[in-house]
């Protein structure tokens, strides 16, 4: 199915979203591109079903789209996240692993990744969308989507509500590939706006297109209900 510029690839549930998105990791970690993670149930579950699928990573660097200002081992931490759903289950790790280290404050953090960030080409993009339609940590009408630098300090939006880090709407749409991972009834209003009607500040999902590349959607029949009528 195709939305305003973004092919649709809607199944059953959250579990086949996962698994779907697995694969294209796994594919990714074969072929050696640079993959962008985000945090998220869905998406972790795909983690875990990707390192089983394709346990060596070794030619793979990885980063983040974007961080909470928590220490890594917090529960809060996408990288956190991450680490045990997938870089604890790799027989070989990545090459690389771009850390966002956000106990350092959103403004430190930011500074340092995005000179680590430096030039990056971005292979695969991971996106989540939140039920007011956020994406990555840029939020509604908030002036970070304004901004041109690459990485950006964020405030809160959303529970938890701890200051962020965050990649800026250029740097998303300059990924070769961007894949949105969306399940859930809570999430079918927002996946309307973001696909289907004009984009706009007030839904930032809407604003992340790939600009030289491919916008791919999973989603599960519950966020996708209200894509048509």
């Amino acid at each position: 199915m195709k939305a305003r510029d973004v092919e649709l690839v809607i199944v059953e549930d959250a579990s086949e979203v996962a698994a779907l998105t697995a694969g294209h990791l796994a594919r990714a970690a074969q072929e050696g591109r640079g993959i962008v993670l985000t945090g998220g149930r869905t998406p972790k579950e795909a983690y875990e079903q990707a390192a089983r699928n394709e346990p060596d990573w070794s030619k793979v660097e990885l980063w983040w789209g974007d961080e909470r200002c928590v220490p890594p081992d917090d529960e809060n931490s996408n990288y956190g996240m991450a680490k045990k759903a997938l870089l604890d289950n790799l027989e070989r790790g990545p090459r690389a692993v771009h850390r966002i280290k956000g106990e350092l404050g959103k403004e430190q953090a930011a500074a340092d990744y995005e000179r680590e960030l430096g030039d990056t080409k971005l292979d695969l993009l991971l996106l989540g969308i939140g039920p007011d339609g956020h994406v990555a940590s840029l939020f509604p009408n908030a002036p970070t989507l304004r901004e041109s630098r690459r990485v950006l300090p964020a405030e809160p939006g959303l529970e938890p509500f701890v200051d962020r880090v965050t990649l800026s709407l250029p740097t998303l749409r300059g990924a070769a590939e961007i894949l949105f991972v969306v399940a859930g009834a809570e999430k079918a209003d927002a996946v309307r706006r973001a696909f289907v009607e004009e984009p706009g500040e007030a839904t930032p999902s809407s604003l992340v297109r790939a600009e030289s590349g491919r916008t791919t959607a999973i989603l599960d029949r519950a966020a996708a209900a209200k894509l048509e009528g």
